[in-house]
């Protein structure tokens, strides 16, 4: 008998911003596969009885290659079982998840998508910076900071470089100095405002407001960890000191005392 497949965005980290049914599937899943951007936050929402699979990958540490995950998904769904397969972000927003549903397509196994935020939409959340602004910015573009097998960057440097545009870089700690050289080569001021964000929507956030040609440096000094996520552009001059990303439940009462005083 064969299993189902299906692959959940488990969104930017905090368990309130994972959909209904995503949180649904995970307590109902035989076994649960999670990559290494999976927060312990929602790693605490799967049943204490679940089978869990650790495939995490890091920088320059591939600890499960993916053609192992591949197969991996495909053994579970062919011993019948309902898989979870978790990835952080949305699965379709530089998650792999094409890649492995196209694996399990060619096995014969069902796979449901499961849609989740991704990182930029909670960074922009829990920052107060908003990724489009009427004057500062006419759109919005995701490019990774990384490529497979660390091969270089090749990215289309002169349409990247766009004052017009906010610029929301995934995955480029390892990268930014080159990052932000290229785009100032193509003609982005160096003074434009960027903004890192760190964990984002959890309450190991952390941010570092900079700009193009100071980013690198600082962000060595400031010693950020993965995952770590680049907004750059005019709308970063929009940001307020914000606190940190709170459950909502404290927010909320945060509110009412602050009302109340």
């Amino acid at each position: 008998m064969t299993g189902k497949v299906f692959l959940i965005g488990a969104g930017p980290g905090d368990p309130e911003l994972l959909t209904l049914r995503a949180l649904k599937i995970i307590e109902r899943a035989d076994v649960v596969v999670f990559d290494r951007l999976v927060s312990p936050e929602i790693l605490r929402l799967v049943p204490p009885a679940t089978r869990r699979i650790s495939v995490g990958k890091s920088p320059n540490c591939h600890s499960v290659p993916q053609d192992r995950i591949n197969a991996l998904l495909v053994a579970l769904a062919r011993e019948g079982l309902v898989v979870a397969r978790l990835k952080g972000g949305d699965p379709l927003i530089f998650g792999r998840g094409s890649e492995e549903a196209a694996v399990l397509g060619d096995a014969g196994i069902p796979v449901d998508y499961v849609p989740g935020i991704t990182a930029a939409q909670g960074a922009a959340s829990s920052t107060g910076i908003p990724l489009t602004h009427r004057g500062l910015a006419t759109g919005v573009r995701y490019v990774t900071g990384h490529k497979a097998a660390d091969a270089p960057l090749d990215l289309d440097w002169a349409s990247l470089a766009s004052e017009e545009t906010t610029l929301v870089v995934y995955m480029g700690v390892a990268n930014i100095a080159e990052i932000s050289t290229c785009l100032i080569g193509h003609g982005m001021p160096e003074s434009l405002p960027v903004m890192a964000v760190a964990n984002a929507t959890t309450p190991r956030e952390r941010r570092l407001i900079s700009q193009l040609d100071q980013i690198a440096g600082e962000l060595e000094t400031a010693g950020f960890e993965a995952p770590v996520l680049f907004i750059i552009g005019h709308v970063v001059t929009l940001y307020r000191e914000l606190p940190a990303c709170l459950p909502a439940g404290q927010l909320l009462d945060e509110v009412r005392m602050a009302a109340h005083a």
